[in-house]
C-alpha cells in the first residue's frame, strides 16, 4: 500500500494487476509486445478546420490549420503535452484519442506499431477537462452505471461491485461515496479522480485527460498528479495536455511534448528538456521553473531568454543569431527541433514501428458490449434518478404550474370569458410550459458525445430513455393534475369520455410542444437562441388562434398556417370535444330553441358551424392525427440530429 498526503485530499493508491486478456481488442501475437506496457505513436499528423467569417454574402470560409506534422511516440508513463493557449495541445489529445472529427485530418497513429483498431475509443479512458458523470448522481452510481455498460454481461454483478469497491479504496474516494458528485459535499479535488475512476472501470491500457489540473489549488493538482503516476507505473501509458504546472508537477513527467501554433517545438524526455533548449540558444534563468521558461520563450518574454553568444563568436556566426531574432520564436524553434538529434530519433523509431504494417483507412464504427435492452434499462435508470435529484428544477416547475393554476382560476372567475377562452387558456400554457423540454439533449451534451464515444452506448436507447424520463414524470403527470384541477373548477363538459378526450387532446399538444423544442436543443447552437425562436413562434401562432377566438375567422392570406400550428389543432379539437352535444337552454325544448333569434346560441352545434367547424367525428380526428403526425416528424428529426450530433467530434 503506497500512501499519498497533501493539505486537502489523502489518496490510498494499491498496486493494480492489469491482465492483457481482459482487453478484447488485442490478439495472442500482442500480448508479449504488450506486456511492457502499450505505445502509441503518431506519423505525420496534420488537421485543418474551415473557418466561417463575414455575413450574408460577404461569408467567406478559410481553411485554418490547427496541426501541422506532428510526430511522435508515446510511451508507458506521464507524457504531458505543454503549450500556450490555442496552440493546438487539446487537438493533438483529441487526434491521438480518435475523438476528432475526421475530415481535414491527415496522418496515422499507430498502438505497438499496429493500425490502432475500431473499438479503440472503448478500450481506452478519456476523461474531459470539466469531468464527466451526473452531478446528481452518487460517486457510487456514477461509477455502478459506467460499471454497467461498459463492463460485458458476462462479468456478474458481485464481479463489478468488486472493482468499483476497488476503485473507491485505491482513489481514496471512500468518505464520499454516497454523496452526490455535483454537491459542496465533495471537492473539486474528488470529482476529477471520480472521473478518472469512471475511466479506469475497464483497465484501460492508455488513458487520455485533457487539463487534469484545470480549476483546482496547487496541493490538490499535485495529489492528482501524483495519483497519475501511480497509475503509470503499473504498466500503463498517460497521456494529457496541462498549460502551465509547478516545478513539483513538471518533475513528475517522463515525457514532454510543446507545441505552439500547431507546430512541435519539442518532443522527448521532459527532463533533456533545458539541456535542448540551451543548445538552441536559450537558457534558463536560475531557480526559475522549466514549464514557465518554455512557455515564457514561446510567448517572446525577453526576460526570460539569455543567448549564449561568445564574443570571440565570428561575424559570420553574429549575423545568423540576429537573423534568428528577427525570425519568429515559434519557427525558430520548430526548425531548430527539425534539424535536432531528438527529431532524427524519433523518425528512426517512428519507422520502425510502422515498417510492414497495413495503414488505417480511418474511424469506424464503435463496437459496445451490451445489449439494447440493457442500455435502456439503465439510462432510464439513471434519467429518473437524475429527476429525482435535480430539485433546483422539479421544486421550480411545480410551484410555477400550481401558481398558473391559481391565476388562471382568478382570471376565469373574476372576467367570466366563457368556455372558448378557458379552452384557449388551456393551450397556451400547455404550449409555453412545453417550451423547456428541449433542455433534456442541451444539458447533456457533452456527456452524450463523450459516453457515446466511450462506447457506454448506441444513440436509439439513449434517445428513447431521455425520452420516457422527458415525457412521462415531466410532461404527464403535471398535465393530468392541472387539466383535471381545471377541468373540475371550471364545471366543463359532464362526460366521462369528454374529459379524457380534453385530456389525450393537452398531452398531444404538450407532446407535440416538447418534442418540437426537442428538435433544437439537440443541435449544436445556444439554447438561449433556440427557446427565443421557439417563444417567437407560439407567440405568433397565439395570435392568429386569438383572431380567430374573436372575430371567428383567420385573415385569409394568414389561413395557411393554421396547418404549421400545434396551438390550432389543439384548440379545435378542444372546442369540437367540449361545444359537441351541449344545451345551454335546458328549459327549451328543440321546436323552441329552432325559434330562438340569430344572435342567440343555444346548441354546442350552433356555436361550431359558426366558427365553421365541422361536426362529423372525422373533423375532431383531423386534428389529432395533425399533432400525432408533428410529434412522430418532430421525434425522427431529433433522433437524426442526435445521430449527427455524435459525429460532430
Amino acid at each position: 500500500m503506497w500512501t499519498m498526503t497533501s493539505s486537502n485530499d489523502q489518496v490510498w493508491i494499491s498496486m493494480l494487476q492489469r491482465k492483457p486478456s481482459d482487453l478484447p481488442w488485442m490478439t495472442s501475437s500482442d500480448m508479449q509486445t504488450f506486456s511492457e506496457g502499450p505505445v502509441l505513436s503518431f506519423h505525420n499528423i496534420c488537421y485543418r478546420v474551415k473557418v466561417k467569417s463575414g455575413f450574408l454574402l460577404g461569408r467567406k470560409t478559410v481553411e485554418k490549420e490547427i496541426l501541422s506534422n506532428i510526430n511522435g511516440i508515446m510511451k508507458p508513463g506521464l507524457n504531458a503535452i505543454m503549450g500556450p493557449r490555442d496552440g493546438g495541445k487539446s487537438s493533438l489529445l483529441d487526434v491521438l484519442a480518435a475523438r476528432k472529427d475526421p475530415h481535414g485530418l491527415s496522418g496515422e497513429v499507430l498502438i505497438n506499431g499496429a493500425p490502432r483498431p475500431a473499438s479503440f475509443p472503448c478500450h481506452s479512458g478519456y476523461v474531459a477537462q470539466d469531468g464527466v458523470g451526473m452531478g446528481t448522481l452518487t460517486v457510487r452510481e456514477n461509477l455502478q452505471f459506467a460499471a454497467a455498460l461498459r463492463l460485458p454481461t458476462t462479468m456478474t454483478n458481485h464481479e463489478k461491485n468488486e472493482r468499483i469497491n476497488k476503485l473507491i479504496q485505491d482513489l481514496g474516494l471512500s468518505k464520499v461515496t454516497n454523496f452526490k458528485a455535483g454537491t459542496q459535499f465533495v471537492s473539486r479535488g474528488e470529482r476529477k479522480r471520480t472521473s478518472i475512476a469512471m475511466e479506469l472501470i475497464t483497465d484501460p491500457p492508455i488513458l487520455f485527460l485533457d487539463e487534469p489540473t484545470a480549476g483546482l489549488d496547487s496541493s490538490t493538482a499535485v495529489a492528482i498528479l501524483l495519483l497519475l503516476k501511480s497509475i503509470s507505473e503499473r504498466g500503463r501509458t498517460i497521456i494529457f495536455t496541462i498549460h502551465q504546472p509547478r516545478y513539483s508537477i513538471f518533475k513528475l513527467f517522463d515525457s514532454l511534448t510543446l507545441l505552439a501554433s500547431g507546430k512541435l517545438m519539442y518532443h522527448g524526455p521532459a527532463q533533456k528538456a533545458l539541456e535542448y533548449f540551451e543548445s538552441a540558444g536559450y537558457q534558463c534563468e536560475p531557480y526559475n521553473n522549466p514549464a514557465y521558461f518554455f512557455l515564457d520563450v514561446i510567448n517572446r518574454d525577453s526576460s526570460a531568454i539569455v543567448l549564449n553568444r561568445k564574443e570571440d563568436d565570428c561575424e559570420a556566426n553574429r549575423a545568423e543569431q540576429f537573423s534568428k531574432r528577427e525570425k519568429l520564436v515559434v519557427d525558430t524553434l520548430a526548425e531548430s527541433y527539425a534539424n535536432s538529434s531528438f527529431y532524427r530519433n524519433t523518425e528512426a523509431r517512428l519507422q520502425e514501428l510502422s515498417d510492414g504494417q497495413k495503414r488505417s483507412s480511418g474511424f469506424k464504427e464503435i463496437t459496445h458490449v451490451t445489449s439494447f435492452c440493457h442500455q435502456f434499462r439503465w439510462i432510464l435508470w439513471r434519467a429518473f434518478r437524475n429527476y429525482l435529484g435535480f430539485p433546483s428544477v422539479t421544486i421550480p416547475q411545480v410551484t410555477y404550474q400550481a401558481l398558473v393554476i391559481v391565476l388562471t382560476v382568478i382570471f376565469l372567475f373574476l372576467f367570466c370569458p366563457g368556455r372558448a377562452w378557458a379552452l384557449y387558456v388551456l393551450v397556451v400554457f400547455q404550449c409555453f410550459s412545453s417550451v423547456s423540454a428541449g433542455e433534456i439533449f442541451e444539458l447533456q451534451k457533452k456527456l452524450f458525445k463523450h459516453e457515446y464515444l466511450s462506447g457506454y452506448y448506441r444513440v436509439l436507447p439513449y434517445f428513447l430513455g431521455e425520452l420516457l424520463s422527458e415525457l412521462i414524470p415531466r410532461r404527464l403527470f403535471p398535465t393530468i393534475i392541472f387539466t383535471s384541477i381545471l377541468y373540475f373548477m371550471l364545471v366543463l363538459k359532464s362526460d366521462v369520455g369528454a374529459f379524457f378526450m380534453l385530456m389525450f387532446i393537452v398531452l398531444l399538444v404538450a407532446y407535440a410542444t416538447g418534442t418540437m423544442a426537442m428538435i433544437l436543443g439537440a443541435g449544436e447552437k445556444a439554447m438561449e437562441i433556440k427557446t427565443f425562436l421557439v417563444t417567437v413562434y407560439f407567440v405568433f401562432m397565439m395570435v392568429i388562434l386569438g383572431m380567430t377566438l374573436n372575430f371567428g375567422t383567420t385573415t385569409p392570406w394568414l389561413s395557411w398556417l393554421e396547418y404549421l400550428s400545434i396551438p390550432h389543432y389543439g384548440y379545435m379539437a378542444l372546442q369540437h370535444n367540449e361545444f359537441l352535444g351541449q344545451n345551454f337552454c335546458p328549459e327549451l325544448n328543440a321546436t323552441e330553441i329552432s325559434g330562438c333569434a340569430s344572435y342567440v346560441i343555444c346548441t354546442g352545434e350552433e356555436y361550431l358551424t359558426m366558427l365553421g367547424i365541422d361536426l362529423s367525428p372525422s373533423s375532431l380526428w383531423k386534428n389529432l392525427l395533425g399533432l400525432a403526425c408533428m410529434i412522430i416528424l418532430f421525434l425522427i428529426i431529433t433522433y437524426l440530429k442526435l445521430i449527427f450530433l455524435k459525429n460532430h467530434f
